[in-house]
């Protein structure tokens, strides 16, 4: 699959998956983490915008062709407004679960239908395509890392990066390398904030997040 065709709420949910299978890095937290990454690319592509801290969207018949992106933007316009902060948390768990069911149908993961005490429906989700987060990890790691001049770097790839080291830095690092260069954080956070101005709010949003997951 090539990558180029991942979303960004797609890649960040992938990179929650280590190459075991199991879904760890910073699951709990996950479903803000994609919301976040959706809210972003939407604005990047500004089709949401800022008015007086309100996520609003451009207009009421713009597409992305995405089914996720554009399942959230439908969400935004038919709600009343709410601030950035509120859309990383409000029914956050939908768009994770539209992403997984995007990837499931893309092959990259796949659905298994259980019951839940024998009686209760749900389904859990397998990782199918390894390799694929093995490639975006690496991708990731050299965005983070360099030695690629951040001016080069693409917005979308600064966005992945820093939402992920927002949320949980094991999803780019092992373990002994926990420690991320603030500074190279900081210029990628620049970066897409040119085009996307709202990401430091819903870039503190996911570190909120992460911090009371943690607790």
């Amino acid at each position: 699959m090539p990558l180029g065709s991942l979303s960004l709420p797609a890649r960040l949910c992938l990179l929650a998956w280590d190459t075991l299978g199991t879904e760890a890095s910073g699951a709990a937290r996950l479903p803000r983490l994609v919301r976040a990454g959706a809210l972003t690319e939407l604005a990047r592509r500004g089709l949401l915008v800022d008015e007086e801290g309100i996520a609003t969207p451009a207009d009421l018949d713009s597409r992305t062709g995405d089914a996720v992106l554009d399942r959230l933007l439908e969400l935004v316009r038919e709600s009343r407004p709410h601030r950035w902060r509120s859309w990383v948390t409000l029914r956050a768990r939908v768009t994770l679960d539209a992403v997984r069911e995007q990837l499931t149908a893309e092959g990259c993961l796949r659905a298994e239908k259980k019951r839940v005490l024998g009686v209760f429906p749900t389904v859990e989700y397998a990782l199918e395509r390894g390799a694929v987060v093995d490639a975006l990890r690496e991708e990731a790691r050299e965005v983070l890392l360099g030695p690629v001049p951040v001016a080069e770097v693409s917005e979308r790839d600064a966005a992945l990066v820093v939402l992920a080291a927002a949320a949980e830095p094991g999803m780019l690092l092992p373990g002994e390398e926990r420690g991320l260069p603030e500074e190279r954080v900081e210029a990628l956070t620049e970066r897409v904030g040119a085009a996307a101005p709202v990401l430091r709010t819903v870039v503190q949003e996911v570190r909120k997040s992460a911090a009371s997951a943690a607790r």
